[in-house]
């Protein structure tokens, strides 16, 4: 038999990122360039510096969302929390916001949180400004509206002294391709939100051959959740996409041949080899547990012991308060009736009267409520003794008529006595324990069979999920067809494989299968993975900014800034094309002046 997969959520929590103190080597001889990979699912940001003692990894690791609370009415107000400061993201889901647009950052002023997070977290401590460069990484083929918002928020709102903009998987390539660069190859970066197929040739990007497939992890989370939600509808709120997200990270696999791996899950045997089960927490108290009838009858007692304390108690406050005040009253009356007229008056302006006559008024009234008051206290004090006498035992009364009886009366009473028996309500015996009548931890699991490779297969299988697009597969296939034979020869010798969705395993193995499928007969070609997909573009990056910290290429300066606008991109081995805008040209109005300054010639011929 084989072993069970069960397997618990781990449901982690973020823990808050601390303030680190920069090492000294940052800011000496020369600020150090500061690396920011701005990925649509996480940002991860830290130092380019050649020195030792400064850590070549990104030191700040977090999710690109932001949520700001409402506050607390009349109380302080709203809160704005970025990255691992959320905690968790699922109570905040509703809250949740990213700059991101599909894999293009829009919203500026939540990239400005960002941003302001990763400076404060990593101790910039320079004044009104942040005085190192900067090494950002943008979209394939970014519009310019998107880069031109950026450099204003960085030349504009930090006053950094240069910035240098490059794709994550080109330098994702850099870093694993810098002994033999310049090359070339087909590069796959599958990311949160999108899939790009990226031809390189000679080291630099062909931009007019790129294709983009808008599928990525969140779209495979999004679907693996309605799947679960379909199958079980009674956990639907528990089926988070938090747990979506962490059974495709570790639970879900590429299938080599999906309608085949199909097949195998319709074998039961193979099911319960294969079968994944998720715990969902659960609580061992049964809903519908039954409690000892003496422990119900005990936890009565104590609630009308409760309440008939917390009255008693209300009607003694009250009796006291009421005999106070018929005290003062009666006190003023007294005045009255010794002639005291002076006083008397005086009392019954503070009382706020005007006569006697109201003074009795209101001295019968609460002479009324205290007696009242006093019966109902008399009488809970007696309710309390019964109830303390009929709850012990009694031997009821048989025979309150007599010990006589005729034989037939005896009889008759024989004769519906089966009757009697069957309709008298059993007594209820204490329970010891509960048995359920199913495993409640079964229950609450979810078996993943065939959903562990239906996820993951919409890159592959568009249509799974009601889009119209091409799956990876035909895109590489499209790509390659734009090229010579020779070119496409050169390429897939170096098919490349990056980003966090490109993981799974089996999914080296499915590339190969299907460019074995469209590659001519006898032709070769070369697949690998990147040795960090989720890091190397961040790696890559601060190589190429440790090799270029004293150089001019690919360093946008604020004088290029406040020349040649916000969306403009010096290329390098790792960047965008760039593509200016090209305005049209106004035609030349010089012929039509002196036309109009003397005032003749034909109106029509003039327009």
């Amino acid at each position: 038999a084989a072993p069970t997969r069960v397997f618990a959520f781990r449901d982690a929590r973020w823990a808050p990122d601390p303030v680190l103190e920069p090492s000294a080597a940052v800011r000496s001889p020369q600020p150090a360039p500061l690396v920011i990979d701005n990925g649509s699912f996480q940002t991860r940001a830290g130092w380019a510096c050649p020195d030792p003692a400064v850590p070549a990894e990104p030191l700040l690791r977090f999710r690109s969302l932001a949520a700001r609370s409402r506050g607390a009415r009349g109380g302080a107000g709203a809160e704005t929390q970025v990255g691992n400061d959320l905690g968790s993201p699922e109570p905040l889901r509703w809250l949740l916001r990213s700059p991101f647009d599909r894999n293009v950052p829009v919203q500026l002023e939540l990239q400005e949180l960002l941003l302001d997070h990763v400076f404060q977290r990593l101790g910039v401590s320079s004044q009104g400004c942040v005085d190192h460069p900067i090494v950002l990484t943008e979209a394939v083929c970014n519009p310019l509206y998107s880069r031109q918002m950026m450099s204003e928020l960085l030349f504009e709102c930090y006053q950094v002294p240069k910035v240098s903009y490059g794709v994550d998987s080109l330098y994702s390539f850099y870093h694993n391709r810098r002994q033999n660069w310049p090359c070339s190859g087909l590069v796959i970066s599958s990311g949160y939100q999108c899939t790009h197929i990226l031809p390189v040739l000679e080291g630099r990007l062909d931009a007019k051959n790129c294709k983009r497939i808008n599928l990525g992890g969140c779209q495979a989370a999004v679907y693996l959740q309605r799947l679960l939600q379909l199958k079980y509808p009674g956990h639907f709120a528990a089926i988070t996409l938090s747990r979506m997200e962490e059974i495709l990270h570790e639970h879900s696999y590429i299938a080599q041949d999906y309608i085949e791996e199909l097949q195998k899950w319709r074998c039961p045997e193979y099911y319960e080899d294969n079968v994944h089960k998720m715990q969902l927490p659960f609580s061992n108290k049964l809903l519908g547990s039954t409690v000892a009838s003496e422990e119900k009858q005990e936890k009565r007692q104590q609630q009308l012991r409760r309440l008939q304390e917390l009255n008693a108690r209300r009607r003694e406050e009250k009796l006291q308060l009421d005999q106070e005040r018929l005290d003062r009253l009666l006190y003023v009356q007294e005045l009255l009736e010794d002639g005291q007229m002076d006083q008397f008056h005086k009392a019954l302006v503070e009382l706020n009267m005007d006569s006697a006559e109201e003074l009795q008024s209101y001295i019968n009234k609460l002479s009324l409520s205290v007696e009242q008051t006093k019966q109902k206290i008399l009488q809970s004090e007696v309710n309390i003794e019964v109830d303390v006498v009929d709850s012990k035992p009694e031997t009821p009364d048989l025979d309150p008529l007599g010990s006589e009886q005729s034989l037939e009366d005896v009889e008759s009473i024989n004769e519906f006595e089966p009757l009697f028996a069957e309709e008298q309500p059993e007594v209820e015996k204490p329970v010891a324990a509960v048995q359920p009548v199913f495993n409640l931890a079964e229950y609450h699991q979810l078996f993943l069979g065939t959903e562990r490779i239906r996820a993951p297969e919409i890159v592959f299988q568009p249509s799974l999920i009601g889009e119209d697009q091409a799956g990876i597969a035909e895109t590489m296939q499209f790509v390659l067809e734009r090229y010579s034979k020779e070119q496409q020869a050169i390429l897939v010798q170096n098919v490349f494989l990056t980003g966090g969705n490109t993981m799974y395993p089996g999914l080296k193995a499915r590339i190969q299968k299907e460019l074995l499928e469209m590659r001519p007969f006898q032709s070769s070609f070369q697949v690998s993975l990147a040795s960090s997909p989720v890091l190397d573009a961040w790696y890559g990056a601060r190589d190429w900014a440790v090799e270029h910290m004293n150089r001019e290429e690919g360093w946008i300066s604020r004088k290029d800034y406040e020349e040649k606008g916000g969306e403009y991109l010096k290329e390098h081995c790792a960047s965008n094309v760039y593509v200016p805008i090209r305005l049209p040209k106004q035609a030349p109005r010089a012929a039509e002046a002196p036309g109009r300054a003397s005032g003749t010639g034909n109106p029509g011929e003039q327009a």
